[in-house]
């Protein structure tokens, strides 16, 4: 079923807030079948939230419809593959065009709009905006739940990491990679 009145826009860090709540609910009900809810529950902060240096350089993007955030994902230009502002693993140097694989990050749908589009064209949004800036290749980390939709679209599945969590849990992460057709 089709979304209407859907407003793809630019994220704001006052949509921080909104954004956070979207990701929780996301992250509890549509990773249940993936991940136990010790998994989900300690990767809530860490793993899965705001990385506001996407807002900031102006790769991150909500979909609102009828004015509520339901959606959110970006593309960025920085080494971080994958976690919020307070990940261990952070580093915000940036990435060369042609030569480094953008990134495609922190991609969440509320429950209520699962399965109707807004990550494709979510998806579809960054992956342009990528290739405008002159990135030729992408490069992402999917959870479990995200593998379908990323191979939908062309990206491959590599290494598997596990990330250990703050709660003494571990969360599997599947590295991606897309290239575009330079043809």
């Amino acid at each position: 079923m089709a979304v209407e009145n859907e407003t793809i826009r630019l994220a704001r860090l006052d949509d921080v807030p909104a954004i956070m709540g979207l990701i929780e609910a996301s992250v509890r009900e549509l990773q249940a079948e993936d991940y136990t809810p010790e998994q989900r529950e300690g990767a809530l902060g860490a793993v899965f939230g705001v990385d506001r240096q996407l807002i900031r350089d102006g790769t991150y993007y909500v979909a609102e419809v009828d004015g509520e955030l339901v959606g959110c994902g970006g593309w960025s230009r920085r080494k971080t593959l994958f976690g919020a502002d307070a990940a261990a693993q952070r580093d915000d140097s940036a990435l060369v065009p042609g030569v480094d694989p953008a990134r495609i990050r922190a991609f969440f749908i509320s429950p209520r709009y699962a399965r109707r589009g807004l990550g494709t064209r979510l998806l579809a949004g960054c992956e342009g905006a990528a290739r405008e800036f002159g990135f030729t290749e992408l490069q992402l980390g999917a959870t479990l739940t995200g593998l379908k939709l990323y191979a939908r679209y062309g990206y491959v599945p590599g290494v598997t990491e596990t990330v250990p969590l703050p709660n003494g849990a571990a969360l599997d992460i599947v590295h991606m990679h897309k290239s575009f057709d330079m043809a």
